[in-house]
């Protein structure tokens, strides 16, 4: 069935977002195979956003390790300093042939915030973007870089005050302005068609992967490994992989403070099947059934559930997800600094950390790709913080 993955996937929200969910559908299958946008998109991904991506071979890091050869995938080099770029860069070109003047969006690290406050910039489109009032602290530098780019940022206070409450305040406010808004939503979650128009966007990412390591060691990867909140990198870095076998497909998870604790995100270790934000997939849930609070050093990866797709690979075993903590993250966060000279995304840190243990495990000749989903700019202040010292922002 059309946007289901399994069991997963759906349509599941209020009869006012019908009408607006059907027109995306039907414009993005029709712009989807047509050659003018795809070649405007295509010169936006090279000439503005700077694709392709560089493959690095982390060398040092191989050395260090003595295992597993490591390549890491460099969507922090992205314009906006991030993958988000490239889905939002779809999406906004994609509401301009829609007649749509306004982009609204949700955001959590801010990174998704700042890649639509961008792109709107660059087409002389309005734009809104909600984010949990707590994420507006942990990220106050990208809260300036939207305002910069002359997008109205509005801190969200219901619920937790983080990504889960800025993605249903972003779907309120879309049922109120259809006829000139397109909610830019930034991750492979929500209701169809969402997921597959970001999966579609996002999946330059292993087209160029696949391409890269071709060339360089004329065979695929034995690993391609991401980390996965709503998980749109992780699904971009999977998407031309799913049907080589051989390569093994990895998703990490934001443990928190472990989980075991209350104080985790990890969707698929600890959640249930549920109904959330549009879309049937897995949840982290109270013993009612109610959406449960989570947590994670990382703001982009506190979100509650993970797309359908994911689940679907969970479901079929094609995919694996594992959960890595705060503690791991950040010294992952630390060592990726130190041993290359690259500051990942905190969030990346996650997928750094399971690959420092997987490559000491594999000899020489194997391969791992990790996909680096962003810098880590926006999150030394944070992780001072945890270290117990004190930046002046």
């Amino acid at each position: 069935m059309a946007g289901r993955f399994g069991i997963h996937g759906g349509q599941y929200i209020p009869e006012t977002l019908m009408n607006a969910v059907i027109e995306l559908e039907q414009a993005y299958n029709h712009y989807k195979n047509d050659r003018a946008f795809n070649q405007e998109l295509e010169q936006l991904f090279n000439e503005y956003a700077g694709r392709p991506s560089r493959l690095y071979y982390a060398s040092r890091m191989t050395q260090d390790l003595n295992g597993a050869k490591i390549y890491l995938k460099r969507e922090d080099l992205n314009h906006t300093g991030a993958h988000k770029i490239n889905n939002v860069l779809g999406q906004a070109l994609l509401a301009q042939k829609m007649g749509k003047t306004r982009l609204i969006a949700e955001t959590g690290a801010g990174q998704h915030g700042v890649a639509t406050a961008t792109a709107a910039a660059l087409l002389g489109m309005e734009c809104v973007v909600f984010m949990g009032e707590e994420d507006t602290k942990r990220q106050a530098l990208n809260v300036y870089k939207m305002r910069l780019l002359g997008a109205q940022v509005i801190p969200v206070t219901t619920g937790t005050g983080t990504l889960k409450d800025a993605v249903s305040q972003a779907f309120r406010e879309w049922t109120t302005r259809i006829s000139d808004t397109h909610y830019c939503l930034g991750s492979v979650m929500g209701p169809h068609p969402f997921p597959i128009i970001v999966r579609d966007f996002q999946s330059v990412i292993s087209r160029e992967i696949k391409s890269q390591i071709m060339e360089r060691e004329h065979k695929l990867p034995d690993y391609v490994i991401a980390c996965v909140g709503g998980g749109s990198n992780a699904m971009g870095s999977f998407w031309h992989f799913i049907n080589d076998k051989g390569v093994k497909l990895i998703g990490f998870e934001a443990a928190g403070r472990g989980i075991d604790t209350p104080e985790t995100a990890a969707t698929i270790a600890t959640g249930k099947l549920g109904i959330f934000h549009g879309m049937k997939s897995y949840f982290c849930q109270d013993e009612y059934g109610q959406i449960a609070p989570v947590y994670s050093i990382s703001a982009g990866l506190d979100y509650p559930g993970i797309g359908p797709e994911h689940a679907h690979l969970h479901d079929t075993e094609r995919a694996k997800y594992i959960p890595v903590t705060d503690e791991e993250a950040v010294q992952a966060f630390e060592y990726l600094s130190r041993t290359e000279g690259i500051i990942p995304a905190i969030e990346s840190a996650h997928a750094v950390s399971y690959a420092m243990r997987l490559a000491k495990e594999l000899s020489r000749d194997k391969i791992i790709i990790i996909t680096i989903s962003g810098r880590g700019d926006k999150d030394c202040a944070s992780i001072a913080r945890y270290r117990g010292e004190y930046i002046n922002e």
